[in-house]
């Protein structure tokens, strides 16, 4: 009878122990002095008692997300470093716009063969975002699951935990008729719509990552792998200012159109004008190929709009020149709220 290991049957132990080798040291140089375990043991833990003593009703915010089929287009650039910085944008963007501040991010990368140089460039990317947000990466899990994963496949999670005192949370209940919705610009598709993206531009296009388009300073692959932008900071930033930002909206999957409807209370809706703020090259392109109409552009992409914040008028000059000490994050007047059903309007 042959003899039969673990690795035998396509999980190799050693590979794994080689990938935390690689990715220790970028991990740990994350670490906030509340982190009180190293990379590899059971499980992690986050000294509270500073947050304690800082918050009058402290509230812990949480969220999960992915970088979805984005990371095949990192398969075929065989180029795996941004796709970490997207995690974490993702999900820091998805509970800053509750009024959190992030405080660490827990991750799960699994695949059918661990490969430790592919594990080290996510993870070195995912590192690097966290610094630069004051983020604890603080580990989480390698799986090697053959059968379970197409050969080549990775799946990329992320765990976001977060920090709000509980009367300023941001939940949209105090916004009315007559506020401002003002834009932070996104990059393109950030990490949202690339299943369509993909068919559009691969098969329908016959494109390739390698095309070089006349609107396109870089090839299609490398626009494709384009950062999701990161708004913690400036966010962060106009909050501790006393903008009194009455709801915002993280522009992911479901566009525009699915997200904003999200914060509205009952007897709101919006309007949001489609050419006040810049769309990339991206989306002209994927609207010629499809032939596709706006409901369904602004249902699927995010159409140039990154994150929205929901503000009375009169505080749109104040954000600007608060927002001067961030000039890679321009903000823009894009629509209002009007009175509605929870629904928004294309002008």
């Amino acid at each position: 009878m042959t003899q039969m290991g673990y690795k035998q049957a396509g999980v190799d132990i050693e590979a794994g122990n080689e990938a935390v080798r690689r990715i220790k040291s970028a991990v740990e140089s994350t670490f906030s002095p509340q982190v009180l375990t190293p990379l590899g043991g059971f499980g992690s833990m986050f000294d509270l008692k500073p947050f304690m003593q800082s918050y009058e009703h402290p509230v812990m915010v949480q969220s999960i997300d992915g970088v979805g089929t984005k990371m095949m287009v990192a398969k075929l650039m065989q180029k795996f470093d941004t796709i970490g910085m997207d995690l974490v944008s993702a999900t820091a963007n998805d509970i800053v716009v509750l009024g959190a501040k992030p405080l660490t991010l827990l991750d799960y990368i699994a695949n059918d063969k661990l490969n430790p140089i592919i594990i080290e460039q996510i993870v070195a990317g995912m590192a690097q975002a966290c610094k630069e947000n004051n983020i604890s990466l603080v580990g989480g899990e390698t799986a090697e699951m053959p059968g379970t994963y197409v050969t080549g496949e990775h799946d990329l999670v992320g765990i976001i935990t977060g920090i709000v005192e509980k009367d300023k949370a941001i939940l949209g209940k105090d916004i009315k008729p007559g506020d401002s919705v003002v834009a932070f610009p996104s990059s393109g598709l950030h990490t949202n719509g690339y299943s369509l993206a993909r068919k559009l531009l691969f098969e329908v296009g016959h494109y390739t990552i390698h095309s070089h388009l006349p609107s396109f300073a870089q090839s299609l692959g490398e626009v494709l792998l384009t950062p999701h932008l990161n708004y913690t900071q400036p966010v962060l930033t106009l909050l501790e200012k006393n903008i009194p930002i009455k709801g915002m909206a993280h522009i992911t999957g479901g566009g525009v159109l699915e997200n904003i409807p999200r914060i509205l209370p009952a007897g709101c809706a919006v309007e949001i004008d489609k050419l006040a703020c810049p769309i990339p090259a991206i989306f002209n392109l994927l609207r010629h190929l499809g032939q596709l109409k706006d409901g369904e552009m602004y249902r699927t992409f995010n159409m140039g709009i990154g994150l929205i914040m929901i503000v009375p008028s009169n505080y749109i000059s104040s954000m600007q020149r608060i927002l001067n000490d961030f000039p890679a994050f321009p903000i823009y007047e894009i629509g209002r709220v009007v009175q509605g059903d929870k629904h928004v309007r294309l002008l």
